[in-house]
């Protein structure tokens, strides 16, 4: 497990996840993250936001074409994948049994924005064989 990776999130990208999250609701909102990886810490260059092509609130599917796209837009900037994003409209900010079952790259930060309180809140993990460990996300301006 990567015991206390941080991820550095500046706000304006932190705002694309919130806005994507929004315009996606009541499904689920997705994409993909992108940026530099120095020992344990990330640093967010760029938040994609994608289309989620099942339409679900339970569920996403990235669309492949955008995704292709996103990761050519990483390597033009000199980026490197480093995981995705999706909303639960109406859930906490923790990984689903469903989302630490698909969740296949244990390299990936998997990032969760809640949508059901008042005011969203976003949480960062890790996720390897079915376990789950939160990651430190650091908003910056």
């Amino acid at each position: 497990m990567n015991e206390g990776r941080v991820i550095k999130l500046p706000k304006t990208e932190y705002l694309r996840i919130v806005e994507g999250a929004k315009s996606a609701y009541p499904n689920e909102g997705c994409g993909l993250i992108a940026g530099t990886d120095e020992g344990n810490v990330r640093s967010i260059g760029k938040v994609y936001v994608l289309q989620n092509t099942d339409r679900s609130p339970q569920h996403f599917s990235l669309d492949p074409r955008e995704q292709l796209a996103a990761v050519k837009d990483m390597r033009e900037n000199g980026w490197r994948p480093l995981g995705n994003w999706h909303s639960h409209p109406t859930t906490p900010s923790r990984p689903s049994e469903e989302d630490k079952r698909l969740a296949f790259d244990k390299n990936a930060s998997y990032l969760i924005l809640s949508l059901a309180g008042e005011e969203p809140i976003l949480n960062a993990f890790h996720i390897e064989n079915g376990e789950s460990q939160k990651e430190i996300i650091e908003i910056i301006e």
